[in-house]
């Protein structure tokens, strides 16, 4: 009998393998020097035995096979036990930010329309009292459970068996989960990931990062942890608000990092900044990725000479629907600052194999079927387009968005596939390399053509005195007038010789010598998720106030 296609099989092999090795280390009270204990741990027999007991709660429970659950649960101990739990039931595990506008988390909630919420006391009470996933009957608590009903989490691990479990017959076209993405752009749409997508992701990293078992992973984004288990890895959790990476004490990461020698983090732009910032090596760490958002090219010149020299920084490009699709290293990525720097966009580098990407002529217009793409020339910017063992084929409770996003393409053996379209701009350059430009939604169609996002404001991002820039557009698109909004570093003070060094600035460069708005901001509005993709949206509202007022 073929073993299931679940990210979960592996955890029993790994715990016959590796019993004893620490699978997930969180942070528990402080010490007496204000640093987290950390002596909060699973080893793999422990993730394994204890994850199989609270499989088996929760399906007598109700919660099995295809059973779509709200799981909002701070990073702990038992939300990776309960992932692992549900992967192995084969239940549909349902992940919202819980940051984002309660409006917008009530609307993903609402179209998930899941059967059981699975959730802190204080999720619960939201609830109850928001009108959150009214479908949703079974609940469970995690923590202590007072008048809303239900069960709690560690009732059901203690009715459990403890003795191995099946893991549910799960193929690679089963729900895995449904995952949303951060919203960035608009409300978040609910990602439907399936077993083959999972692990087509952990084969990816694998072969992509060299990732090999053994190693200590500080991962500042949660749900990336649950691909440490698969991979034979300790996750190290950091003493950290995970919705607030902007706002991690680098004393704290510094201190998990060298307390348990970390030889790879994950961190969003916003993180690696902070570490950037603080400025104190880190001998141990080997691999660095980040994503999220282009890592702007100063952040990982201070950051490389923080590593090892045999240290790797990596900058994976993708995105929740399909992860990762492209990557370019850290030094490449030193190599290419200048012509960034230039209005060249962003290098992303090579595609990971055996994903395939192709850039087609930017359309707004759903396109059913890829006999209706016409694809552009090496070196023309248009829409990068995806197809490959990670990129999803549908939202979920989404049928307008999956048109706009999806391509069915027929291949030469009659079978057919999804190709993704990522909603980014770019283009491949001669050396094959790929290169990102900026949002589709985000590019500015102006009297004189179009300009992007990533192509502009590299450009302005290294003057002095400019800690970072977003263009936006005013106005009805094919008349839309540029604006760069601009945010100062800390101590320097706007001025008319400033915004005049922006025009001159300006007109030195071919491809931004049309911009003549120059708009100071106090902080701009950033993704929940990531604290590093800009609110382009957002900020456009605000300059058409401010141009309108100036007029």
């Amino acid at each position: 009998m073929n073993s299931p296609t679940n990210i979960a099989a592996r955890l029993p092999e790994l715990a016959r393998e590796r019993p004893d090795q620490i699978a997930i280390r969180c942070p528990g009270k402080p010490g007496p020097t204000g640093m987290a204990r950390y002596d909060v741990t699973l080893d793999y027999r422990t993730l394994n035995a204890r994850s199989d007991a609270m499989a088996a709660g929760l399906a007598a429970y109700g919660i099995g096979r295809g059973v779509r659950a709200v799981v909002m649960v701070r990073p702990s101990p038992e939300f990776f036990l309960l992932m692992f739990a549900l992967f192995k039931n084969g239940a549909v595990p349902v992940l919202v930010d819980p940051g984002i506008d309660k409006r917008a988390l009530k609307q993903c909630l609402d179209e998930a329309q899941p059967q059981a919420f699975i959730g802190i006391g204080l999720a619960h009470v939201a609830r109850l009292v928001l009108r959150w996933a009214p479908t949703a009957k079974t609940l469970v608590t995690v923590g202590r459970r007072w008048g809303w009903g239900g069960t709690t989490l560690a009732e059901l691990e203690a009715a459990g068996t403890r003795a191995p479990q099946p893991i549910a017959a799960t193929d690679g076209e089963d729900v895995a989960a449904i995952l949303f993405t951060s919203g960035s752009t608009g409300v978040p749409k609910g990602v439907v990931y399936r077993h083959r997508h999972f692990v087509g992701q952990v084969d990816l990293l694998r072969s992509a990062f060299g990732m090999e078992a053994g190693g200590v992973d500080l991962p500042t984004f949660p749900p990336f942890a649950l691909f440490d288990p698969a991979l034979g890895l300790t996750s190290v959790i950091p003493d950290m608000d995970p919705t607030r990476p902007a706002k991690a004490d680098p004393r704290k990461l510094h201190d998990a990092i060298a307390r348990y020698g970390v030889t790879q983090l994950f961190g969003s732009p916003a993180l690696i900044r902070v570490l950037a910032d603080h400025g104190q090596p880190l001998p141990t760490v080997r691999r660095v990725t980040s994503a999220g958002a282009p890592v702007p090219p100063d952040v990982v010149a201070r950051f490389r000479r923080l590593l090892p020299d045999e240290a790797q920084f990596w900058t994976p490009y993708g995105a929740t629907e399909c992860l990762p699709v492209a990557v370019v290293e850290g030094r490449e990525l030193e190599s290419t600052r200048e012509a960034t720097e230039q209005g060249a966009g962003t290098c992303v580098g090579g595609v990971v194999a055996p994903n395939q990407v192709r850039i087609i002529a930017i359309d707004d217009a759903p396109l059913p079927q890829w006999t209706q793409v016409r694809e552009v020339a090496t070196g023309v910017v248009g829409e990068i387009t995806v197809a490959g063992p990670t990129a999803t084929d549908s939202y979920f409770n989404r049928p307008q968005a999956t048109a706009a996003a999806k391509i069915s393409e027929t291949l030469a053996d009659g079978s057919t596939r999804v190709v993704h379209r990522m909603g980014d701009v770019g283009y491949f350059d001669e050396q094959g390399r790929l290169w990102f430009c900026g949002r589709k939604t985000q590019r500015l169609e102006t009297a004189q053509g179009p300009l992007y996002t990533e192509q502009v404001e590299p450009v302005f991002n290294t003057l002095d005195g400019i800690a970072r820039t977003a263009l936006v557009g005013v106005g009805a698109s094919g008349q839309q007038v540029p604006v760069l909004c601009y945010e100062l570093t800390p101590g320097t003070a706007d001025s008319p010789a400033l915004r005049q060094r922006l025009r001159e600035h300006a007109l030195a460069h071919p491809g931004t010598a049309r911009i003549e708005h120059f708009l100071p901001h106090p902080g701009f509005p950033v993704d929940i998720r990531h604290n590093a993709k800009i609110g382009r949206e957002k900020l456009t509202v605000w300059a058409a106030t401010r141009m309108e007022q100036h007029a």
